[in-house]
Order: C-alpha cells, then structure tokens, then sequence
C-alpha cells in the first residue's frame, strides 16, 4: 500500500513538471513567434545593428534599486542629422514602482567633457550616448546605469501597439509646419504619425519649451494607456517592432522588471521635472547659436532633488 502511495506520488510529481515544461515551451514559442511577428511590422531602422552603433556605455551598476535611464530622441532630419533631439532622463524605484521623467531641453548650455562649451544636443552628435552620459555627470552630478536611443521613425509603430485605440490631445492652435501633416485646433485623438508630428513641431508659440510640455504630457498618456497586462502579453511584439529603432544596453530581465511594475503600479502619477528650471537661465547668442545658459547651481539642486526625493513620502501624500 505504501510502495503504491509512493508510486502515485511520483507520477503526481512527474505530470506536474512536465505539465510546467510545456507551459514554459508554450511561452517561449508564443515569444518567439510575437517579437517576429513585431519584427516583420518593422522596416529596415536605423540601429538594427544594435550594439555596434555606439561607442560602450560605461554607466554605473544602479543601486538602491533605483535605476536612471538615459532617454534620447534621435531626429534624423536634413542637417540636424544625428543630433538629440529630445533628451529626458527616466528614473525607475523598484520598491515604490514609481516612474519619473526629467527632460533637458535641447539648448541648454554646457560643459562637454573635452569639447567645451557646447548645446546639450551636441554631445550626442559627437559621442553618442557615452558623452552624452558622461556630459550630465559633469555638469548636473547625476549618475546614469541605462541608455536607449530611439529614431523616431518607429515612435509610431511603437505608439500604435501601446495604444491603438489613439492618445487624446488638445491642439491649441494649427500646427503644420515641418511635420509633412496639419493638425487642427481642438480636442483631437492622434494615431502614431499624427502624435509624432504633434511632439515634433517645434514652431511653438512657447518655443522649444512648449515642445518639451507635450513631449512630457504624450509620455504620461502612453505610461497610463501601456501599464495593463494585454500590453505585457504583447511585450515580445512590442519588442520585435522596436529591435530596429532602438539602440539600448537595457537587457531583457531589466525591460520585464520594469514593465511588471509599472503595471503593478498603474495608478501612481508619473512626476515630471524640465530643465532648466523656471527663473533659472537667460536666452543668449553665444558662438554655436542660440543657448539657454542656466544657472547650474539651481538646476543642479532641482534635478538631484527631483531624482531622489523619498518615494515613501510621496506616496504618504497622495
């Protein structure tokens, strides 16, 4: 009786891990079988080659559990071909699975390390992410662990899986020009070329600083409409369609890890910061053109704080 007890049990066991192996083989096809398919909805971009565009990324190992993450935009247009065109930095608590979203506009003037002094975008031009990297340590003391660089050329393909019912947007006024499209004053619901023109067009009547506000208000709209567990099934896809968009050193447990927590944390607002800060800078013509030059002391003070204050107390006061 007990030798067949024991017999039962074993096979019991048995069927249980081999049940867990075709899950698992089940899951890994479904992976596969989804980011191809993601890769077939891509065209040829520009860093299919991931890895090999760029020279190594030398950023620290985060700690804390807290993770910095350098965001660049890479607008590929005519002459401003290979500059950085956006500039955010995204800051990731895996303990309170909180999101922020801290953006350095374009014209900030700075110290590149040993190109002097320069517009924040230039850095990227010169030396790709790594200067970029190393340019804010220099000038904001702001470690960062992660890059990725994205070519808006598949900002809408990527848009359109995360949120293909739209993203809701109020235009205040006609925008048109540069953007090859019109878009019309009003209360709109913008498909991925239309919300890529809408975050592109830089003849803003608050200049560049209106275009970092919608930069900003689109990434919050796109963290609320993606954190849900049908986008983390359509991962794999996602992944596949961006492959050849985006250059990143992030790696596949770290992008999961992330996703599984914004998602656990759906509810939690995604604070923002611009740099520089209000009151913080003068418009000057200096030699490379038009600059923002900003008081580092304040900007610097403002970032550090934005990045690192307690997450714990946030949450207390919502």
């Amino acid at each position: 009786m007990k030798k067949r007890k024991k017999n039962n049990k074993l096979t019991r066991n048995l069927i249980l891990i081999i049940t867990l192996l075709l899950f698992i083989l089940i899951v890994a096809i479904y992976c596969i079988y989804q980011y191809n398919k993601g890769l077939t909805m891509a065209s040829d971009g520009m860093y299919k080659d991931d890895g090999t565009t760029f020279d190594p990324f030398e950023g620290s190992e985060p700690e804390f559990g807290e993770i910095n993450i350098l965001l660049i935009g890479s607008d590929t247009r005519g002459d401003e071909r290979g500059q950085s065109d956006t500039l955010m930095i995204a800051h990731y608590n895996q303990k309170s699975q909180r999101l922020k979203i801290a953006s350095i506009m374009r014209d900030t003037y700075v110290d590149i390390p040993e190109y002097g002094k320069h517009k924040v975008n230039a850095a990227f031009a010169i030396g790709g992410p790594e200067l970029v990297r190393k340019t804010i340590k220099q000038n904001f003391d702001v470690d960062i662990n992660y890059y990725a660089v994205v070519d808006f050329d598949g900002f809408s393909k990527i848009v359109d899986i995360i949120a293909p019912n739209g993203i809701e947007v109020e235009i205040p006024y006609e925008m048109s020009h540069g953007i090859g499209m019109t878009l019309h004053p009003g209360n709109q619901v913008l498909h991925g070329d239309q919300l890529l023109g809408y975050v592109r067009f830089r003849h803003d009547r608050l200049s560049d600083f209106g275009r970092v506000e919608r930069q900003q208000e689109v990434i919050t709209k796109i963290k609320e409409q993606g954190v849900n567990i049908q986008n983390l099934v359509n991962l794999p896809k996602l992944l596949g369609v961006a492959d050849p968009y985006i250059d990143s050193n992030l790696d596949t447990r770290t992008i999961l890890t992330i996703g599984k927590g914004l998602i656990a944390g759906k509810s939690k607002q995604m604070d923002t910061l611009r740099i520089p800060i209000k009151d913080s800078y003068v418009d000057e013509r200096v030699n490379v053109g038009a600059v923002l030059n900003i008081d580092f002391e304040k900007n610097k003070q403002a970032l550090n704080e934005f990045l690192s204050l307690d997450d714990e107390r946030i949450v207390a006061q919502e």
